[in-house]
């Protein structure tokens, strides 16, 4: 399942292994994780981890649509 995940704040690209390998962009001053995400276990470890960095989750889209 696809998901796009934006979290406040800038995270660098070397940061996108130990997000699944997502694929890191920027949304003004915001970070959007946007990538496959296998199951459930793999979508709640992506977000202990922005928990765990102390990090302000926005949003969390799933199969959204990348043309709007």
């Amino acid at each position: 399942m696809q998901f796009r995940i934006k979290i406040k704040g800038q995270l660098g690209q070397q940061w996108a292994e130990w997000f699944e390998n997502m694929e890191i962009s920027f949304d003004g001053e915001n970070t959007i994780l946007t990538g496959h995400v296998t199951d459930q276990a793999a979508l709640h470890g992506i977000l202990n981890r922005i928990r765990d960095l102390n990090l302000t989750l926005i949003s969390v889209n799933s199969d959204f649509n990348e043309t709007s």
